[in-house]
């Protein structure tokens, strides 16, 4: 099992100076080494509704990957020792060796990412350089707990730096990786931990059942609803400190680029976006505390594309090629109260913590679960703005309420689902494995009795 603890520094001039120097070096080995393997990609490339009419007598150079370009370092160190870039001098053997065998694993990385995709299939944009704003961390990839004295931490060609250690290391685990970063308000050291007697927590072996699970729709009005009728109001801190930043970055653009004037605003809007961020965060993680720690073990939620939710609205034309509105204006303020919401964050914080409980977060398709009646089943329509959920059989619930006992019901295998979305939608019951239309009902019958 890896932890990772992150935990304020306060080094001094000197150290400061050599961290700052250490991260230049690093962003300019990264930039080198992705302009190397974009110059081999450009170079040998060929387009497929195209044909070069020409060709290099000159045979092709060597792909550049990670062990090529890492048995470069040292010819680099020897060769390049003093670099001038960007008005500085860097000195490209004064930093620990791992860190720069790190940078390559960071540009190995970049690249896997654009060609193959992560560990979930999805390809990542086309690697850029960085700029100072863009690279401001390095990774000592195998630390140790001896770096650990007391209040301090000596950490190679550095020194001791002074940490405030606000929660103890867990007894028994061992300090894998070491990772320094600046922020808007100084420097951060980040432990990777792991403990090999813990055992691997497999979430399958938690089956959800009507006892045992709880339902959560997710919203904008109300954050989110559970199952049994729970709501968490919406917090948005940037909208709460909109009127802060926008005063300070109007003050900031009419100074002159490169003063300090600009520079000082600049890093006091940076603070306030910080400040934003981390309330958010802490306000997810008091929320996922609170649903862990009921006596629900499965928290069934929605699958939601949050790309595709924020994603800008397609032009409209006339005849003659005019834009026409497309209503972008509005959904704009939608897609900033979503990002400002946090709904991914949010789950991703409920799945990691309901994990160290030893418990479980299934993703369902919530489509269509906000029209369907959770008493009987009939389809009732309704524009988003219908905040209530009035059926025909007398059963009158909140909309979101509705939905999130669907969503358990989606969960448990239970629930209508609709062929097509116009016209008159045919409904039919979904097959569960294992299970006879006996128990279906049951379960169904259950659910309405305890609504």
């Amino acid at each position: 099992m890896i932890l990772n603890y992150q935990y304020r520094i306060y080094p001094d001039r000197t150290q400061k100076i050599i961290l700052n120097h250490i991260v230049r070096i690093c962003q300019y080995l990264y930039n080198r080494l992705i302009g190397d393997r974009l110059d081999w990609w450009e170079m040998n490339r060929c387009y497929i509704n195209s044909c070069p009419l020409s060709c290099s007598i000159v045979p092709p150079m060597e792909q550049p990957r990670k062990y090529s370009q890492q048995s470069l370092l040292p010819f680099l160190k020897q060769d390049l020792i003093k670099v001038l870039w960007s008005g500085e001098l860097l000195d490209l053997a004064s930093p620990y060796s791992q860190i720069l065998q790190d940078v390559v694993h960071r540009v190995d990385k970049a690249f896997q990412r654009y060609i193959t995709g992560d560990c979930n299939g999805k390809r990542s944009g086309k690697p850029r350089f960085k700029g100072e704003s863009r690279y401001r961390s390095f990774t000592y990839p195998q630390a140790n707990r001896s770096w650990l004295e007391g209040n301090y931490i000596n950490i190679p060609k550095i020194g001791k730096i002074l940490v405030r250690w606000h929660r103890p290391l867990p007894d028994g685990f061992s300090v894998k990786t070491c990772q320094l970063i600046e922020k808007a308000d100084g420097w951060y050291i980040n432990l990777a931990i792991e403990d090999k007697s813990v055992p691997k927590f497999n979430p399958e072996e938690i089956l959800p059942t009507e006892d045992n699970s709880t339902g959560i729709d997710m919203g904008l009005e109300k954050f989110l609803t559970t199952s049994e009728g729970e709501m968490v109001p919406i917090y948005q801190p940037l909208r709460k400190n909109q009127g802060k930043l926008t005063k300070i970055s109007q003050r900031k653009n009419k100074k002159k680029r490169g003063s300090t004037a600009r520079r000082k605003l600049a890093n006091q809007e940076s603070k306030l976006y910080q400040k934003i961020a981390r309330n958010r965060k802490d306000n997810h993680f008091n929320v996922a505390i609170d649903l862990v720690s009921g006596s629900s073990k499965v928290f069934i939620v929605e699958e939601l594309n949050l790309q595709g939710m924020t994603r800008r609205n397609k032009p409209k034309q006339d005849e003659k090629g005019n834009y026409l509105p497309n209503g972008q204006a509005a959904k704009s303020g939608l897609n900033k109260s979503f990002a400002d919401a946090g709904v991914g964050q949010v789950l991703s914080i409920l799945t990691y913590k309901a994990e160290n409980a030893g418990k479980r977060v299934v993703k369902v398709k919530p489509d269509y679960t906000s029209q369907i009646c959770a008493c009987c089943d009939n389809y009732v329509p309704k524009e988003l703005t219908v905040r209530t959920h009035e059926c025909g059989c007398g059963f009158v619930i909140d909309r979101d309420w509705n939905a999130a006992l669907n969503i358990k019901r989606v969960g448990l295998g239970v629930f209508p689902t609709i062929k097509r979305c116009k016209g008159n939608p045919g409904i039919k019951i979904k097959s569960v494995p294992n299970s006879t239309l006996k128990e279906i009902l049951e379960l169904t019958r259950s659910l309405r009795h305890t609504i």
